[in-house]
């Protein structure tokens, strides 16, 4: 969630895809933020995912629970909610791998990935709640000087098998799992469907093929990847196998008056993560149309896009209000014309429902 990218831009005005300012159009849409129920003694914390499974139960992983010093301490509780939002249960409660919650997706076989970006570890969980696969190694607590990764120029080289703060998960049609790997490596990391490593491509860059923080990733239909390049400003697409495809950004004027959720305006010099159009997320529909909903932290806002990059539509801004957004973390996009938002924030899940005009 950190702005750690030093690249700056130089121009917010430059409307993406030849839109001009006033022809890209607001999608209206209503905002439920009291949508789950939780139990009288369970708070959230900072929701950092939410992922929908085929039955429409919500999973939530959340920065919540925390246990520990008031710094450094164990933020990650993944929590199941019905589809109409009431409180299921906990999974994994007290898990070795939890540390800092990140990012949550479920599978076409409704099996439950978690993505902790403190310990390094993505976690298979089956429907029923049980670990089934585990990829990454957290360090271990009896290491001398055992600490978070420190950010060192040039970088570490990556290392097979290892991540350094993970933020996400995808498939392609055959079963393989794509992880980008993502804080520290710049990479995304290719295993197949019986959790063997394949290969990994991408490094620390900005040209074609390169990241500056992958921050999210998902799949369309055909297999082929979506990576939020976040620190560049930028969305990769890459085919099942790791070939470069395309790219694609979004450059919307920002309204007059907007503000960032906390800290001083944004301008040209400020982190590229900041920045408008840096995606924080990416969240692909089931289709048959498929859809790109994206967002980032100012002004605030989400985007629709086609698969090929073609702006559709942009709802909401930064702030506390309903249909108003928190430095939303990850969408979860079931159709269309919904929507689920985690808010770090805001310390919620908004219910998004679209009402695009016909």
């Amino acid at each position: 969630m950190r702005p750690y990218s030093l690249i700056a831009l130089a121009c917010f005005s430059v409307a993406a895809f030849g839109a001009e300012l006033g022809s890209v159009p607001e999608i209206p849409f209503d905002g439920n933020v009291n949508f789950l129920k939780l139990p009288p003694d369970m708070y959230l914390g900072e929701p950092s995912g939410v992922a929908i499974n085929s039955k429409k139960h919500i999973f939530v992983f959340n920065r919540g629970n925390s246990t520990g010093p008031a710094y450094g301490a164990t933020a990650a509780q993944l929590l199941e909610f019905g589809p109409d939002g009431k409180f299921i249960r906990e999974i994994g409660k007290n898990l070795y791998a939890w540390s800092f919650a990140h990012d949550v997706r479920v599978d076409k076989d409704d099996n439950i990935w978690v993505i902790d970006k403190g310990s390094d570890m993505i976690i298979k969980f089956n429907p029923e709640g049980r670990v089934t696969m585990v990829f990454g190694r957290k360090k271990e607590a009896s290491d001398d000087g055992a600490e978070a990764w420190k950010r060192v120029t040039p970088p570490r080289p990556a290392i097979n098998g290892q991540f350094r703060q993970p933020t996400d998960v995808a498939w392609d049609n055959d079963g393989n799992t794509f992880i980008s790997d993502g804080y520290i490596n710049s990479r995304v990391a290719k295993y197949d469907k019986n959790g063997d490593w394949v290969t990994s491509f991408g490094t620390p860059g900005n040209k074609p093929g390169e990241f500056n923080t992958p921050h999210g990733i998902a799949n369309d239909a055909k297999g082929n990847i979506y990576v939020a390049d976040r620190g560049n400003r930028r969305i990769q697409v890459f085919s099942p196998d790791g070939k470069f495809m395309r790219e694609m950004k979004v450059d919307v004027p920002v309204p007059a008056g907007a503000q960032p959720w906390m800290g001083d305006p944004i301008t040209p010099q400020t982190n590229a993560t900041m920045q408008p159009g840096a995606p924080w997320t990416v969240c692909i529909t089931p289709g048959p149309t498929q859809y790109i909903y994206t967002s980032d932290s100012y002004p605030g806002r989400i985007y629709k896009l086609t698969l090929d990059g073609q702006l559709l539509g942009v709802l909401g801004r930064a702030g506390r209000q309903p249909k108003q957004f928190g430095w939303i973390h990850e969408i979860a996009c079931p159709s269309e014309n919904e929507l689920y938002v985690a808010e770090i924030l805001n310390w919620r899940v908004q219910k998004l429902t679209l009402h695009p005009a016909k």
